[in-house]
């Protein structure tokens, strides 16, 4: 898919691979509009990228708040037009330190659907409909080996991240032949604050750096046309 000129949108994009995916698609000449709960870091990510002569935009707001769904597709479009690319990449654990299912309370896991799952339907459903009247447009979930690995203590975010991958093709058996395109792209463990708050006795020298697994999954991007419609790919070198 062709990023110079596109219209894209980016959530959890104040840190980590959203930044870092943010700055790379805006090198390739997109216009990208970043949301994330964070403002002052979010206005900081946009900033950088501003001064590297890319064009980037900030919209404070949560995606797991089902009033702030219109509100981020209606303030995106205004900003840079009608979108063409929009990245599922907000996520949350749940309560850290990880815990078992049996001692994660109901909340909590409602919280992890809210953000991780709930709130890309909402958003692609407010967002997708234009990109098939265009005949156009391109989604990507950012899923996790927890989607298709069980592991303790990961209960509540690996649940979200499994039910992720398969609404990616259900969109895609769903709208297929319309011109819209859906891909679930593994990165990979990072060394990210996410990380580090799942694992804080990680070795970071095993993880991988967000700008690299960015660069991957930017190119993941530029050939999503050459992929099936609903795959699921890891962003390997």
């Amino acid at each position: 898919m062709d990023v110079r000129g596109a219209a894209v949108v980016v959530t959890g994009g104040s840190r980590g691979l959203g930044a870092a995916l943010g700055a790379a698609l805006a090198r390739r000449g997109a216009r990208v509009v970043l949301v994330a709960r964070e403002g002052a870091a979010l206005r900081a990510t946009v900033e950088a990228i501003r001064v590297a002569g890319g064009e980037a935009h900030a919209l404070a707001d949560d995606v797991g708040d089902k009033e702030a769904i219109h509100r981020i597709a209606g303030a995106s479009a205004g900003l840079v037009g009608a979108i063409d690319i929009l990245v599922h990449n907000a996520s949350t654990l749940g309560p850290v330190p990880l815990r078992l299912l049996l001692d994660t309370d109901c909340e909590d896991l409602e919280r992890a659907l809210a953000v991780n799952l709930v709130g890309p339907f909402r958003l692609t459903k407010a967002i997708a409909g234009g990109m098939a009247v265009r005949g156009r447009g391109l989604v990507v979930h950012v899923t996790s080996d927890a989607a298709v690995g069980a592991y303790a203590h990961w209960g509540a975010y690996g649940v979200t991240k499994a039910a992720l991958d398969h609404l990616n093709r259900t969109w895609a058996a769903e709208l297929d032949g319309t011109g819209v395109r859906f891909v679930s792209v593994d990165p990979g463990e990072m060394n990210t604050k996410m990380h580090a708050d799942a694992v804080p006795d990680a070795d970071i020298t095993t993880l991988l750096d967000p700008a690299v697994v960015a660069e991957r999954v930017a190119r993941i991007i530029e050939r999503a046309e050459a992929l099936p419609n609903g795959a699921r790919v890891e962003a390997v070198a």
